[in-house]
């Protein structure tokens, strides 16, 4: 080979490395939620994002025509393949259909002792569809909810886990403290559904620590993969080094800014999806000693 055409050396240094982040989620084969809303959040924020899909779904910004799941030992071996060779600084957990599923999940993240793990229990789409089993729901909060750093529940998903409605800001605290009771070490409670022009969402942590987020609410059709994506930026700043109250802090920044930017975006018939890459950041890398 000419000495001219011959590839360059790559130079490898054990020292350096991405912020990783591993999305064990569904597809949603209209890429507005799921782990192509993931990938995309964890991109726009610099990590070097990674998936273990967990079903396969047949969707659009109507709704949800046909779901399938993948059978757990293949879920499992997407989940070791990636922990073994790239490894995890960060786990964002969406879409878990069955209660095997979230067992094979459960076992993972205690066998790697995967940490900054950001539980999103999905189990609506934004078209209303019903994407879980309701036998799924127990499972969650035995198996999981010890195991989450945080987790990101809207109004409805909250209600279910809780067997009550929340339909009032002043139900919030009652609520994130009941669900820190079921085994959660934090709860960020999602208060979009609520009426009103403010949107605010309450992070609840140990110790009665209560921190209220507001923000005026953005008009828009394209609602399409906010809770996917709030919990993704939480996972992504989590494995950048952030702690708890500002990685939702930094979260909600980035999802406010994707919401207006989209807003008045043409996508599909239905509901439309965020604009996920509004704002990139070049992918960051992290020195190690």
């Amino acid at each position: 080979m000419n000495q001219d055409t011959q590839a360059p050396q790559v130079v490898r240094t054990a020292n350096r490395r991405y912020a990783r982040v591993l999305s064990i989620a569904g597809s949603d084969s209209g890429g507005g939620a799921g782990i192509q809303a993931d990938l995309k959040t964890f991109a726009a924020l610099g990590c070097y994002g990674m998936t273990a899909i967990t079903a396969i779904t047949a969707q659009n910004t109507r709704g949800v025509r046909a779901i399938h799941g993948v059978p757990p030992e293949m879920l499992r071996a997407q989940i070791d393949a990636v922990v073994e060779d790239i490894g995890v600084d960060a786990v964002k957990v969406g879409m878990l259909h069955s209660p095997e599923v979230v067992r094979v999940v459960a076992e993972a993240i205690a066998r790697h002792s995967l940490r900054n793990v950001v539980l999103d229990p999905v189990m609506v789409a934004t078209s209303g569809d019903r994407l879980i089993a309701q036998e799924t729901v127990g499972a969650l909060v035995q198996e999981l909810f010890p195991l989450a750093a945080v987790v990101t529940p809207n109004l409805d998903e909250a209600g279910w886990l809780l067997s009550r409605n929340i339909e009032a800001e002043e139900q919030l605290e009652g609520a994130a403290d009941a669900l820190l009771a079921l085994g959660a070490r934090a709860v960020l409670l999602k208060g979009g559904h609520l009426p009103g022009e403010r949107v605010v969402d309450l992070l609840a942590l140990p110790g009665g620590v209560h921190e209220r987020l507001g923000s005026q609410r953005i008009a828009t059709h394209n609602g399409h993969g906010t809770g996917c994506t709030l919990s993704s930026a939480i996972a992504a700043h989590l494995a950048l080094g952030a702690d708890m109250p500002e990685a939702v802090r930094q979260a909600r920044r980035y999802i406010l800014g994707a919401i207006a930017a989209g807003a008045d975006v043409r996508t599909g018939a239905g509901q439309g999806p965020l604009n996920h890459g509004y704002a990139p950041v070049a992918q960051r890398i992290i020195e190690e000693e």
